[in-house]
């Protein structure tokens, strides 16, 4: 699976929180995925959902802290977003973004710049733009798995369970 876009940075960089991604605002009012997308990072860019589509979050450390709030994923993926890449993560929004589907790359984001065309490999743990190849944090095979499959839903759907070349765990 190669994903390709742009770089989507913002001023902030490092401990982008959940209630930067979606406001706890919206958390009870809204639970239709489209219209928490509509509201995706919003409090840090107000024109993010005009440029979200095919493209990629860049960010620094700990992208995702905060609360374990499932919605920041949700938003994330129905804004349109190819996938996250960022330096670190927070444990629970990477198991929140995996079970959904939404694709996340671990490696040194320090060089990529606002806008920067980005080309990224997870199955090979490479990223690749302005003509430089960044090493990817492999993610584990049933990880991999589960986002083929589309997220753990699907995953379980098409298997009946955790399964990874045809043997269960």
């Amino acid at each position: 699976m190669i994903l390709k876009g742009r770089a989507l940075k913002f001023s902030i960089d490092d401990d982008i929180s959940t209630d930067y991604i979606i406001s706890g605002r919206y958390k009870f009012a809204l639970t239709d995925p489209n219209v928490l997308a509509q509201h995706c990072m919003e409090d840090i860019d107000p024109d993010f959902r005009k440029r979200s589509a095919g493209n990629f979050i860049v960010a620094g450390e700990n992208f995702g802290c905060g609360s374990s709030r499932e919605e920041a994923s949700i938003a994330i993926k129905y804004a349109g977003i190819n996938g996250v890449v960022a330096k670190s993560f927070d444990r629970i929004f990477r198991r929140n973004s995996i079970n959904i589907g939404l694709p996340l790359a671990e490696c040194n984001t320090g060089e990529i710049e606002n806008g920067d065309a980005i080309k990224l490999c997870l199955e090979k743990g490479v990223l690749w733009h302005r003509s430089h190849e960044i090493v990817v944090k492999q993610l584990p095979e049933i990880m991999m798995s589960i986002l083929r499959d589309g997220g753990l839903v699907a995953h379980f759907k098409r298997h009946g369970g955790f399964f990874i070349a045809q043997k269960p765990l």
